[in-house]
């Protein structure tokens, strides 16, 4: 398997992990805030320097490509093109709300069987960037920004248990309060979860272009539709 230095920016957290034939090398995160251009370029040389030190050579560099904070993903992507293009290595785009999936399914938290996932990125007041996906990552409710509203997701926690979790996922505990809403607190977006979804794209050679490609801000919002008086 490929190595590959992993990025994410995406939130108010900052990581790295440098991966190799499915194993994390080393990785670094600071959980302190927006800190992102002071912290990044460190973070990149302790994976670089830990590359060295095990006489591997890079062979792709994956980022989180938002949705997401603005700045964030503005400077982790800037330094990954800067690197992929730089060393000669493709580029590997990495969907923040997959990679939450993600995380919850290795987080240890109790997952029923038939359940779905739906990561929630904060965007403001009610607003949050979200997708469903069921436990192989289809997506049942494609990437989209949604406005909240006490209907939102009811298609799927009417069959299903639904997981609900990221950053996004406080404000709605208790408007989507059921039977079937599951909360699961504590959950970031973290390169060293990126590690599964950087090596299937590596291996089925899905890139992005190194000069021309952009954060997925997906910053359009839908409202929710007028009910009948």
């Amino acid at each position: 398997m490929a190595v590959i230095l992993n990025i994410d920016t995406s939130t108010d957290v900052c990581s790295t992990a440098l991966t190799a034939e499915g194993d994390i090398l080393i990785h670094r995160e600071d959980f302190t805030g927006r800190n992102h251009a002071a912290l990044l370029s460190d973070f990149i040389k302790v994976c670089f320097d830990r590359a060295a030190e095990l006489g591997l050579k890079l062979d792709a560099v994956a980022v989180s490509m938002g949705p997401g904070s603005y700045t964030g993903l503005r400077i982790g992507l800037s330094e990954a093109k800067g690197l992929a293009y730089s060393l000669g290595i493709p580029l590997i785009g990495i969907d923040t709300l997959k990679l939450l999936a993600v995380s919850v399914m290795f987080s240890g938290a109790e997952i029923p069987e038939d359940a779905l996932f739906a990561p929630m990125i904060d965007a403001r007041r009610m607003e949050v960037f979200t997708a469903v996906y069921d436990m192989a990552l289809n997506p049942l409710l494609d990437p989209q920004p949604m406005v909240l509203d006490s209907d939102s997701y009811s298609d799927f926690t009417a069959k299903h248990p639904v997981l609900f979790f990221g950053n996004g996922s406080d404000k709605a505990k208790e408007m989507l309060s059921g039977k079937n809403a599951i909360f699961v607190d504590g959950i970031k977006p973290l390169a060293v979860d990126m590690l599964a979804l950087s090596e299937l794209a590596w291996s089925k050679k899905d890139f992005i272009d190194v000069a021309y490609s952009t954060p997925w801000y997906r910053k359009e919002f839908q409202t929710t539709t007028p009910k009948n008086k």
